[in-house]
Parts: C-alpha cells; sequence; structure tokens
C-alpha cells in the first residue's frame, strides 16, 4: 500500500528543489526559452501553477473543476491557455505557484481514503494524483534547468516517476494509435544509488534495461531514445521505446535526437 504521507513529502521536496533554482533567478532569466517551443523559463512555473490549481479543484470542487474544462473556449488548447493565465511577475508567480502547491498536498492529504477524483478523461486515487505531480514537477524542472545550462543531480525520488512511466505502458500505445500489447514487459533500471529498481514479471521475454534516469527522461519525452543508454529486449519492448508517455492526453511533441538539427 502507498504511504501518501511519504508520497506527499517527495513532492514537497521535488517542488522544493526546483524552487531553490528558480527563486534566485533575475527577472531576465525567468523568459530565457526552454525546450518547450515557445515556453519560457516563466512558462513552466505558470504551468505547473495552474496544474496545481485544477488538481486542487479536482480534490475539492469537482464542479469547478469539470466547469473549469467544459468552459475552456478550445480544449485543444486547455495546458498551454492555462501557463498563459497564469503568468506574471516572478515574485508574484512564485507565491501562486508555493500557495497552490501548498493548498493541493493539504488536499490529497485531507481526501477519504479510496476517493477518485476527476482528472483529464481518467479519475485518479489522491495517491496517483500526487504521483503524476511530482512527475510533471520533476520533468518540467528538467526544462528548466535545459534552458539554465544546468545538470541536477537525480535522487531516489526518480523510483516513482519510474514507476508511473512502467505503469502507463499500455496508455503510451493507445494514446499512439496502438493496440496495447498484452505479453508483459520486464522493466530493470540502475538507481542513481546503484541499486537496482525492478517492475514487471521477471520471466516476462520482453525486456527494458539501462539507468533510471534515461527511462525517466524517455517515459516523460525529455529525451530521444537515440541519446540514452537503455536496450530493448523483445517486439513489444522496441515498441514501447518508441510510445512511452507517463502523462495524460495525446502524444506530446517528442524531442528529436541530438544532432538531427530538428528543433521541437
Amino acid at each position: 500500500m502507498v504511504d501518501l504521507t511519504a508520497l506527499l513529502a517527495d513532492l514537497t521536496a521535488e517542488s522544493e528543489q526546483l524552487d531553490a533554482l528558480v527563486a534566485p533567478l533575475p527577472p531576465e532569466a525567468w523568459a530565457r526559452p526552454t525546450p518547450a517551443p515557445g515556453w519560457s523559463v516563466a512558462h513552466q512555473i505558470a504551468h505547473l501553477a495552474w496544474t496545481d490549481h485544477v488538481a486542487h479543484l479536482a480534490a475539492t470542487d469537482t464542479a469547478a473543476f469539470f466547469a473549469s474544462v467544459t468552459g475552456a473556449p478550445d480544449p485543444s488548447r486547455l495546458v498551454g491557455d492555462g501557463a498563459e493565465a497564469f503568468l506574471a511577475p516572478p515574485a508574484e508567480l512564485l507565491a501562486r505557484w508555493r500557495a497552490g502547491r501548498a493548498a493541493l498536498a493539504a488536499a490529497l492529504a485531507a481526501a477519504p481514503a479510496g476517493e477518485k477524483l476527476p482528472w483529464y478523461g481518467t479519475r485518479m486515487s489522491p495517491a496517483s494524483m500526487a504521483t503524476a505531480r511530482l512527475m510533471e514537477t520533476w520533468a518540467h524542472g528538467e526544462d528548466v534547468a535545459d534552458a539554465l545550462g544546468v545538470r541536477r543531480t537525480p535522487t531516489a525520488r526518480l523510483r516513482h516517476v519510474a514507476h508511473l512511466g512502467f505503469r502507463t505502458l499500455g496508455h503510451g500505445f493507445a494514446a499512439h494509435g496502438r493496440a496495447v500489447p498484452t505479453a508483459p514487459v520486464r522493466v530493470e533500471l540502475v538507481a542513481p544509488d546503484g541499486d537496482t529498481w525492478a517492475f514487471g514479471p521477471e520471466e516476462a521475454a520482453d525486456r527494458v534495461t539501462g539507468p533510471a534516469l534515461d527511462f525517466c527522461l524517455l517515459v516523460t519525452q525529455r529525451r530521444h531514445r537515440a541519446d540514452l543508454a537503455l536496450v530493448a529486449t523483445g517486439p513489444v519492448a522496441e515498441e514501447w521505446l518508441d510510445v512511452a508517455q507517463a502523462f495524460a492526453g495525446p502524444p506530446g511533441g517528442k524531442r528529436a535526437a541530438a544532432g538531427s538539427g530538428v528543433v521541437r
């Protein structure tokens, strides 16, 4: 059983790490472009603040959450419009993000056991919601770090991202319009401390192995598989590495391989 208290502590720690990276930045650095086309550092933080806001609605006011979806002028632009709506001068944006993520953590901690919260196209337990928020915080933190030329040290919190990436195997296939495979896949990853994180049946013929960081970069679509030290064995595992997607919604704009000359 998932320890929600420990999970929320990891979410807080992940948020604070990113906060410490952006809080000292001068105003002009917030305008730096990130690998996400059209998004600056400020857009990345505004996106996290907006998503925390709608997640808080899902946990506390389902009617307001559904109204935010049905009332959107263009549902296909919901994410981008949300980030734009939450943009503000750095100090104001930081305060908004901090307050929003604290409110969300409190709401998830107070959610009744067994409750499923509405989300885009699905329903999620408070633990799943917290895991998704941690995944997004880490992934968008990578975008910010890339923009600033900073290399972050991987932590044990990546296990949450890796586990979510494994659990969403079927979603990745479905999101790309492909049949969801029935064959199991074994994932064996080298953790930041040198330990092994394993998911899936040990006897599975299809396997993915490599560094946990690389797997997390792949399932969040922050790097092209050609630039990662992941090894796929078997047809299902091989195809999965092309469609892996740990986040909800349609396929994202995948990164091009380094040196390809393609910007995405």
